[in-house]
């Protein structure tokens, strides 16, 4: 009888995208440089979703048209690598780019979702011009039998693609949106702040529906963008922080909200209502001051301006990501341990 040899299965979760030190800047009409995306490196594993968080002007959105591939004047992409599933995109020509990764690898559901839509056009329409410029061998007939099935196994009634946008709520144009984007089953869904401007309820149905698209394996992994750190614990299995172009922290859900190590972080919890248990009836405290003018970033710490524990030496020299264990990484010259420290002498006083 011949030898049998067992082969070891490997079970390393598998990289959708990997994202290797990414630059991108705006050139502006007077020729300046604005470095909105800053030596930024990420990976997303499939089955799991990545939450960005940060305010407004962090760099947030321009990260995820830069994920992409796929640039549009002022935009420009400078260095890096951009790999999904195995392959980089960042070589590729625009043209290529559209016709084949946009929606089928990588999907965007931009901010705003729900201006998005074209008000003279009937959805079945935005539908057909998506699978056939990955196919244009499809008829009408087979692409609405095809998109019927689709939109009922996400919970939406066939009916709306024979409707107009402005027939729909806020919310069903938001879940419509979202539906156009995963048609084509991408292996990478971004979310740039998908439940602004909803009611409650409908920012539950959209992060249920979002929720549903990663169990269901309509998407094999996820980004959510959003400035709003206790929503992204309830939706993303890690949270990585931005400020001014850079990445300042980077961990699980739990460990960036109920425990964060960078002071950015830190003011961005203690500057928003939470109602999770722990962190109820804690005083707000804004952060003070502007992020940095990216046209002319300064050289050492960016956050140093508006840091309450700011020393000479954070203004001295840039300050790289320093890994605090178990995957997490913060931007701070300060150990864990002296920003623990900081932490209880602070709550100790107030």
């Amino acid at each position: 009888m011949p030898d049998v040899i067992f082969k070891e299965i490997d079970d390393t979760p598998q990289v959708m995208l990997d994202v290797r030190e990414l630059t991108t800047k705006y050139i502006t009409r007077f020729q300046e440089d604005v470095y909105a995306v800053d030596h930024v490196s990420l990976k997303v594993e499939e089955g799991k979703s990545l939450g960005i968080a940060g305010e407004s002007g962090c760099g947030k959105s321009t990260l995820a048209l830069s994920l992409m591939g796929y640039y549009f004047a002022p935009l420009h992409y400078t260095s890096g690598e951009i790999i999904i599933d195995g392959r980089n995109i960042t070589g590729l020509k625009p043209d290529d780019v559209r016709k084949t990764i946009l929606g089928t690898e990588i999907a965007y559901i931009p901010q705003a979702a729900m201006n998005a839509l074209n008000p003279t056009q009937k959805i079945i329409r935005f539908i057909e011009d998506v699978v056939q410029a990955h196919d244009p061998t499809k008829t009408r007939e087979e692409i609405y039998k095809f998109a019927s099935a689709a939109f009922e196994k996400l919970g939406l009634p066939a009916h709306v693609l024979q409707q107009y946008s402005v027939e729909l709520s806020g919310g069903m144009k938001q879940r419509t949106v979202i539906a156009t984007s995963v048609i084509l089953l991408p292996k990478v869904l971004i979310a740039d702040e998908p439940s602004s401007a909803l009611d409650v309820t409908s920012q539950k149905m959209v992060i249920k529906m979002l929720k549903n698209l990663m169990d269901n394996g309509v998407v094999k992994s996820m980004i959510f963008i959003t400035h709003e750190l206790p929503l992204l614990y309830n939706v993303v299995d890690d949270i990585m922080v931005m400020y001014a172009g850079q990445i300042v922290e980077k961990g699980t859900a739990k460990e960036v909200v109920f425990d964060s190590l960078h002071p950015y972080s830190k003011g961005l919890m203690g500057s928003i209502i939470v109602p999770e248990e722990g962190l109820r009836g804690v005083e707000l405290a804004a952060i003070p001051g502007v992020p940095p003018n990216l046209k002319k970033p300064p050289s050492g710490c960016r956050f140093a301006e508006r840091c309450k524990f700011v020393q000479p030496e954070c203004r001295a020299n840039s300050v790289a990501l320093r890994e605090a264990g178990g995957g997490r990484a913060y931007r701070c010259i300060f150990s864990e341990k002296e920003l623990r420290d900081f932490y209880k002498r602070e709550a100790h006083h107030a």
